[in-house]
């Protein structure tokens, strides 16, 4: 299920670096709207060109929106409530057949549809799951939750929508390293750091031509926004030739050999991990589509094919990076809450509590396992109001000792990024 903006909310069109700006005069809308003709959907003001070296950490934060069923994609094998609960649509126990679950431990099991793209990543100690992890926002709305995770604030008392938790980190590490591989600026990315933002799906139009470009600066010589505006018409520039429609048609080719639409996540992984083998650190993809009420299918079916889609894109990531990238970078993996332990009457599931997070990368710590957190045995004792999944691996504090581990970041930094929470250090990478 795709996200929509609430109406109480500033809008944030494909330009927009973040609420904080002024409401856009005449001139610069006209700006905005001359430049984004014929030139796809980008934000970037304020922007800086310079490379980040093979030395920098990257991170990639992917929101599943919808709320997606952890439990089929990390199956708590060693519960026999699990097989109580979901008769028509449990994952098996691992076995011999090509629909059962892949072997993660004692407790838990993979995903069938992983086994060509994140399995090989788990075996080579590059993948690890957090499971019962997420928010105590209790609201199961996929809106209001989503809202919640990406402004990384406590809950309670007043908010501010224009702070998003990753314009904070932005802030404190290098906003011009930053970009939002959407088309419009997520909620995590608001804020007073200026960050881009770039539609990838609309990256095969031309970048504005000479005579264009030479209309447009000239306008605003001399003017307050002329730095502004050459900025982002060379970031549009420079983003227009790492993406060249030939190197774009390779991509789609290689991708439709594999089974995957032209404009499948591979393919748009594989320009993402283009960007972020350059100048880019921090990123941020969002994927819709994981509202699954009815006939969400077992080892096969609409969730399965997901998985799949998602699991071949993010092994791309690592295959684009190559191996010394990916040693630097780490992907994140969430979503707004997980679903109903049981399964309902649709052979589907409903809104529900706690997730599984994913976290990848080539640099990953190898002791403790796949599976790290805190968790428990599942049991309808241990269900979250008797139907979920409990929070007992808080996002804000997972992250926060990921990035004091990655990042270096000091208490008083992460304190920042997200007010109030702990980071607790996982020994993740």
């Amino acid at each position: 299920m795709t996200r929509s903006r609430s109406a109480s909310f500033p809008p944030h069109g494909p330009w927009a670096t973040d609420a904080s700006v002024a409401p856009r005069s005449p001139d610069r809308r006209r700006l905005l709207l001359q430049a984004a003709a014929g030139a796809g959907a980008w934000s970037v003001p304020g922007v800086r060109l310079f490379a980040a070296g093979a030395d920098r950490p990257r991170f990639l934060l992917v929101f599943l929106r919808g709320g997606y069923d952890a439990s089929h994609l990390l199956v708590p094998i060693g519960s026999s409530f699990y097989y109580e609960q979901r008769p028509r649509i449990a994952i098996a126990r691992p076995g011999a057949g090509p629909e059962t679950a892949l072997p993660v431990n004692a407790d838990w099991g993979l995903h069938p549809a992983l086994r060509q793209s994140l399995h090989p990543l788990m075996l080579a100690g590059q993948a690890r799951f957090i499971p019962f992890a997420g928010t105590d926002d209790l609201t199961r709305s996929h809106f209001e939750t989503q809202d919640s995770i990406e402004l990384g604030q406590p809950l309670g008392g007043s908010r501010d929508y224009n702070s998003g938790f990753l314009n904070r980190l932005a802030a404190e590490l290098d906003a011009q390293q930053a970009l939002s591989f959407t088309d419009q600026l997520p909620i995590a990315f608001r804020g007073p750091a200026r960050i881009a933002n770039a539609a990838l799906r609309e990256t095969a139009r031309p970048a504005v031509d000479a005579k264009n470009r030479a209309l447009i600066t000239g306008m605003y010589q001399g003017r307050a926004l002329e730095k502004t505006v050459e900025e982002g018409l060379a970031l549009r520039e420079e983003l227009a030739r790492d993406l060249a429609p030939a190197k774009m048609k390779a991509e789609m080719d290689a991708a439709g050999r594999n089974a995957i639409a032209p404009k499948g996540f591979e393919a748009e992984a594989r320009r993402i991990a283009a960007l972020m083998r350059g100048r880019f650190s921090l990123g941020f993809i969002d994927i819709g589509g994981w509202d699954t009420h009815v006939n969400q299918g077992g080892a096969t079916g609409a969730l399965a094919n997901r998985f799949e889609e998602v699991g071949r894109g993010l092994a791309a990531i690592a295959d684009e990076l190559g191996p010394d990238l990916w040693r630097q970078t780490t992907v994140m993996v969430i979503s707004e809450f997980g679903r109903t332990f049981r399964e309902n009457g649709n052979r589907g599931t409903d809104h529900g509590h706690g997730s599984v997070y994913w976290l990848l990368g080539g640099g990953l710590a190898s002791q403790g396992g796949p599976v790290a957190g805190e968790q428990i045995a599942l049991s309808a004792s241990t269900l979250f109001q008797n139907r979920d999944y409990p929070v007992l691996n808080d996002y804000r504090s997972v992250l926060g000792g990921l990035w004091q581990r990655q990042f270096g970041l000091s208490r008083d930094a992460l304190g920042r990024v997200f007010p109030g929470a702990v980071p607790r250090d996982l020994g993740l990478v």
